[in-house]
Order: structure tokens, then C-alpha cells, then sequence
């Protein structure tokens, strides 16, 4: 065992990602499951407790706070006491935030099920009292997840203050900053709209949220996370230090205004969602940098994306990130929003990005780290080839299906076509959809087995070696077969 090795808590690491990974499973069952009331089969009509309202949320909830939540956790667990030289704050601190965490997340799909849900996009975790009141009707899953937050910052925040390194990492800047910007979010998205500003004004703010949990809670996390492990796999120091940071003073200064694109062509001020239209596109010269920063590190290393699976994991959410944004860059404008608005186009980019990019640089992470972190070699190699392309062929099937249903329903919608006119056009639409999100559901599914039987005995124990993909097979790194 290494120093660093001693510095991480294992079980920690392995605890969030378990929670994690199960979590994810709920979360794409629950989508499959919502997705079959569009094709006339959904198995729960007349049972409210399960119909398929609810059933998006726990959707959307459980990958959101369940399984992005507990990924990124698990992984600042494995990496922050590299980057420092120090431990994390407390063993004790970190089960008691592992225990709340997994109640919160339990607590809030069961009152999203019982109808307690708060009307705020990716804030519907129950306040637990009465809409505009103090009076008690459930868990206050809000105040559970605000003091996770603030816990974990305390959690990583003092390793990182005390940081063996004068000068901070890249990776640092962006875990340091999500850590505060979370919190900061969090209490503006859930507390805000809720309790002082209905209406418009409320409006205004929910956008800001739904936009800045992404941009400044799974957008840092996940470059991050990125800054760290790449090198770490390639072998190679990131292409340019001062690109990564101007990456990110860029990131801090354009997405929190990006908020109100979502709410275009409505009552809140035009000079308002013209600024956020016109920082939604000074973010793509953002991602641009970023991106360009990670494929230059990976100049003269680029057979790791054919030999090393977490690698392609890592490189495809890349280039699904640069496409989202460059889509996010083009629809947010008022012309483009005339047509794709509440059109398939919109859960078609949501997926794309959410699932497409920062769930695959979870799932490439955890590729990579569970033979470490259980002993054990994986059960079957040839299995995660597998996994990868029923996912990612089951994603792209479903992206362009969506932007083509879109397309279809703004046009139609545009020229006056009768309402179930519409409704005909996209059913076909839906059925691609239900059937690549199946897809998901058994590549993912694979990948689920293969963790269980590695974490059972995989093919033998762990062997701290530099590990290669050739293809299907594994090869240690400057053998010949």
C-alpha cells in the first residue's frame, strides 16, 4: 500500500458508490417505466401513489440526488487526499453524511410518490411543511439535503485548506468552488421561489437554479473529477495549465447568468433573457477551451481511447458535452426557441448532456476504480465492451429521435396542425424512444452484474499493475500478448 493509498477511506469510496450505482438503476427503471405511458402501455394507470407524473420525478430525482450526488461523493472520497497529501476531515462525519444522504434520497421518492413534492424543476424535494406555510406534512427532505452540502464542504474544505501544495491543482480550484457554489444554489433554488418570490419573479429565480445545479454543482464536480483522473490514466500532465484555468474563470463568470434561457418569450424582462441568451453562447467558447485542454493532453496517447474502456468513457462524455453545448448555444435563441420549445427536443438535449456526459464520466470512473477498491480483477472484461455500446448506441438512438420528434411537433405546432394531429405524428417517435431506453436499461444492467461478481471474486485478485485494453481482452502495459 502506497502513502496515498493510506490517506483514502476505502470503505467510504465504496459505500457512495454501491448507493450510487443502485440509485441510477431506480432512476432509469423509473424513466423507462414514465416512457411507456406515451405508447398506451404504462403498467400503473388509475393508481395515483404510482402514476406517471410521480414516476418522472423519482426519474429524474433519483439520478439527480441519488446517483450524481453519491458518485461524485465517492469519487472526492478517492481524490481530494491525493491532490492534498491529507485525509478528509472525519471517518465519523463522512458515514454520518453516507447515512443522511441515502435517507434524504429514500425519504424524498417516497413523498415524491405521495404527492408532497415542491413545484420547483429539480428542486421537487419536499420542503416537508404546507406550500407558503409552517405547517408540517412530511420529512423536510430541503433542510436534510442543505445540511449534506454543508457538511460535505466541511468534509473536503479542510483537507484542501490545508493542502500539502502551495499551489492548487486545477482540480482543486473546481472542487473548492462547486463545494460553495452548491450550497449557495441549493438554498437560492429551494428557499427563494418557495417562501418570498411566486409568480414571475419566482420564475426567474427557478431558472437560475435549474441551470446552475448543473453548471456550478455537476459541471464542476465532473471537470473536476476529469482534471484528475485523465492524467492519472494517460500518464500524462494536462496539456496547458493556464488553459484549464482560464476554463474555469470563464465557467464562474458566464453560467450563472445562463438561468433564464429556459423561460424565453415569457413575462420576465426581455433585457434579462437576451443577457442569458448571449452568456448561454459565451459558454460554448468556454467548454471549447476545456475541451481542446483534454484532447491536446491526449495527443500521442490517442490508442487509450480504443485500449483503455474508462478512457472512452471519459472522451465520449467529451465530445457529447461540446455537442450539447453547441446545441444549447443555437436553441436558446428566441427564434430557435419559436419552434423546439416543450417539443422533445428538450428532454432529447437533457438526456444527452445529464446521462451522456457526466454520467459517463461516472460510470468511466468507476470502470476504473472498483477492481482497486474491492481487490479483485473484473468478472468479465469482454462485458464492459458490451455495456458501452448497448448504452451509447441506445443514447444516440434516443437523441435523435427526440430532436427529430421536436422538430416535428414545433413545425406542426408552428403551421396550426390540430392538436392530436400532433399527437399521431410523434407516437412512432415514442416507441424509438421506449425501445433505445431499453437498451440503456440492459447495457446498464450488464454493467450491474459485473460489479456484483467482481466485488464477489472477479477473475482473481487485483494486481497493481498498469492495466491496458486491447480491445476485449486486457493486456499489462509492455508485454506482448
Amino acid at each position: 500500500m502506497t502513502s496515498q493509498d493510506a490517506l483514502v477511506h476505502y470503505g467510504l469510496v465504496k459505500a457512495h458508490i454501491k448507493w450510487g450505482v443502485f440509485f441510477l438503476l431506480v432512476g432509469l427503471l423509473a424513466g423507462f417505466i414514465y416512457s411507456l405511458q406515451f405508447i398506451h402501455h404504462y403498467p400503473f394507470d388509475g393508481i395515483s401513489f404510482l402514476s406517471a407524473g410521480r414516476m418522472r420525478l423519482v426519474h429524474t430525482n433519483a439520478i439527480a440526488y441519488g446517483f450524481l450526488v453519491n458518485g461524485f461523493t465517492g469519487c472526492l472520497y478517492y481524490a481530494v487526499p491525493r491532490l492534498t497529501g491529507k485525509p478528509v476531515h472525519s471517518i465519523k462525519l463522512g458515514w454520518f453524511l453516507h447515512i443522511a444522504l441515502q435517507f434524504t434520497v429514500l425519504a424524498t421518492a417516497l413523498g415524491l410518490l405521495l404527492g408532497k413534492a415542491q413545484a420547483v424543476e429539480w428542486g421537487e424535494t419536499p420542503t416537508g411543511f404546507e406550500p407558503g406555510s409552517f405547517v408540517p406534512n412530511w420529512i423536510p427532505c430541503d433542510l436534510l439535503v442543505a445540511v449534506f452540502a454543508i457538511g460535505l464542504a466541511v468534509q473536503m474544505s479542510i483537507p484542501l485548506i490545508k493542502s500539502r501544495q502551495k499551489k492548487m491543482y486545477v482540480s482543486s480550484w473546481y472542487i473548492t468552488a462547486g463545494l460553495i457554489w452548491t450550497i449557495l444554489t441549493y438554498a437560492m433554488g429551494n428557499v427563494i421561489p418557495e417562501w418570498f418570490l411566486p409568480g414571475t419573479a419566482g420564475a426567474a429565480v427557478v431558472g437560475l437554479y435549474i441551470h446552475d445545479l448543473v453548471g456550478l454543482f455537476v459541471t464542476p464536480m465532473g471537470w473536476g473529477l476529469m482534471y484528475f483522473f485523465v492524467p492519472i490514466i494517460l500518464k500524462k500532465p494536462i496539456w496547458s495549465h493556464s488553459l484549464s484555468i482560464i476554463g474555469f474563470w470563464a465557467l464562474a463568470f458566464f453560467y450563472p447568468l445562463n438561468g433564464v434561457h429556459h423561460f424565453l418569450l415569457s413575462p420576465i424582462p426581455m433585457y434579462v433573457q437576451y443577457g442569458a441568451i448571449l452568456a448561454t453562447m459565451a459558454v460554448e467558447v468556454v467548454v471549447t477551451t476545456v475541451v481542446v485542454n483534454f484532447f491536446g493532453t491526449l495527443w500521442g496517447r490517442g490508442k487509450a481511447v480504443r485500449e483503455n474502456i474508462a478512457i472512452r468513457w471519459f472522451y465520449t462524455g467529451m465530445v457529447m458535452y461540446f455537442i450539447t453545448c453547441l446545441q444549447c448555444a443555437y436553441h436558446t435563441t428566441v427564434g430557435a426557441q419559436k419552434i423546439i420549445h416543450f417539443t422533445d427536443w428538450v428532454p432529447g438535449h437533457a438526456h444527452l448532456v445529464m446521462f451522456g456526459v457526466f454520467s459517463f464520466w461516472l460510470i468511466g470512473i468507476f470502470t476504473w476504480l472498483w477492481p482497486r477498491i474491492t481487490g479483485y480483477e473484473w468478472h468479465n472484461r469482454n462485458m464492459l465492451f458490451t455495456q458501452y455500446w448497448l448504452i451509447i448506441v441506445g443514447l444516440g438512438v434516443m437523441f435523435v429521435d427526440l430532436t427529430i420528434g421536436g422538430l416535428i411537433h414545433g413545425f406542426m405546432q408552428a403551421n396550426l396542425n390540430p392538436w392530436m394531429d400532433i399527437i399521431r405524428a410523434e407516437i412512432p417517435i415514442w416507441i424509438v424512444r421506449t425501445f433505445s431506453g431499453g437498451m440503456i436499461v440492459v447495457g446498464y444492467g450488464l454493467f450491474l452484474y459485473n460489479m456484483w461478481m467482481t466485488a464477489r471474486g472477479g477473475s482473481g485478485p487485483y494486481k497493481e499493475e498498469s492495466h491496458i485494453y486491447d480491445g476485449p481482452e486486457w493486456k499489462v502495459e509492455g508485454s506482448h500478448g
